[in-house]
C-alpha cells in the first residue's frame, strides 16, 4: 500500500466505532499520523493499537463532539501532539430510535441532531483555521443514504444526515479558493454495531429477519464493510482527489440509484 499520507495528520472522530476504526487503520497504514477522537477514552486504546499495528502513530483524545469546548480542545491537542492538521474525517454519529415521527421523543431527536449535525458543524468550524495554516486540506463528513433519501422509521437520523450533506456543500463553496475541500460520504447499511442496533429496533424478536430484509433492499445483496468505506474516505482525502470538492458520494451497493 502507498504512503500517500506521509507527513500528514488526520483527525478521525467516532474513532472507536466500526467505520472510524477502519479509517484510523487506513490512514495509519498509508503514512498519516492520526488523532483518534471518541466520547469514551476507555474505548480509544483499541484505535491507538490498531494504528500501531498498521505501522503508524496515533494519539487518543476523549471528546464530546456536541460541546464546542471539547471540539476546540481535540483540534488543539492534535496540533500540540502531532504538529498540525491536514485532514478531518468528521465521522462521529448516532442512530437514535427506530420510531415513526409522531411518536419520536423530542429529547432523542435533539440528541441525534446534536451529535450528527452540531458535531459536524463544530468540527468543520474548529479545523478550518488549522487547515489554512497548512495551505489547504480535506474534510470528509459522514452522511448516509438516509441523507439523500427518506425512511419512515428513523426520522431524526434522516433529518440529521440531510443536514450533513448541506453543511458539506456549503463548506465546499466557502473554502474551495483556499484549497480546503469538503466532501460527504453516504454509506448504505454497513456491517457495524449501529446496524445491530437498527436491526433490533426494526424487530426485537427477530433481528436476523430484519437484517435479511435490509440486505434485500441492496442490489449487491449484502452490507458494506467498514474497510470499504475507509477506502473511499482515504481516496477523497488524498491528492488523487485534488479537484473533487462539494461532492456527495454514495457507497451503497447500488441501493440508491433510481
Amino acid at each position: 500500500m502507498s504512503n500517500r499520507f506521509e507527513g500528514k495528520v488526520a483527525i478521525v472522530t467516532g474513532a472507536a466505532g466500526g467505520i472510524g476504526l477502519a479509517a484510523v487503520e487506513r490512514f495509519a497504514r498509508e503514512g498519516a499520523r492520526v488523532a483518534a477522537v471518541d466520547l469514551a477514552d476507555s474505548a480509544l486504546g483499541r484505535a491507538v493499537d490498531t494504528a500501531k499495528a498498521a505501522g503508524g502513530e496515533a494519539i487518543a483524545i476523549a471528546a464530546d463532539v456536541t460541546h464546542a469546548a471539547d471540539v476546540e480542545a481535540y483540534v488543539a491537542k492534535t496540533v500540540e501532539g502531532l504538529g498540525g492538521v491536514d485532514i478531518l474525517f468528521n465521522n462521529a454519529g448516532i442512530e437514535g430510535l427506530v420510531c415513526p415521527l409522531d411518536e419520536y421523543p423530542l429529547e432523542v431527536f435533539e440528541k441525534v441532531m446534536a451529535v450528527n449535525v452540531t458535531g459536524v458543524f463544530l468540527g468543520m468550524k474548529a479545523v478550518v483555521p488549522e487547515l489554512r495554516k497548512r495551505g489547504g486540506g480535506s474534510i470528509v463528513n459522514t452522511a448516509s443514504v438516509a441523507g439523500i433519501t427518506g425512511n419512515a422509521l428513523i426520522p431524526a437520523y434522516v433529518a440529521s444526515k440531510h443536514a450533513v450533506v448541506g453543511l458539506s456543500r456549503s463548506g465546499a463553496q466557502t473554502y474551495a479558493a483556499e484549497g480546503i475541500r469538503v466532501n460527504a460520504i453516504c454509506p448504505s447499511p454497513i456491517d457495524t454495531r449501529m446496524m445491530r442496533s437498527l436491526e433490533e429496533g426494526v424487530s426485537a424478536d427477530d433481528p436476523e429477519a430484519a437484517q435479511e430484509l435490509m440486505k434485500a433492499s441492496i442490489p449487491a445483496g449484502r452490507y458494506g464493510t467498514p474497510e470499504e468505506v475507509a477506502a473511499l474516505v482515504a481516496f477523497l482525502c488524498s491528492d488523487d482527489a485534488a479537484f473533487i470538492n462539494g461532492g456527495v458520494y454514495t457507497i451503497d451497493g447500488a441501493m440508491t440509484p433510481g
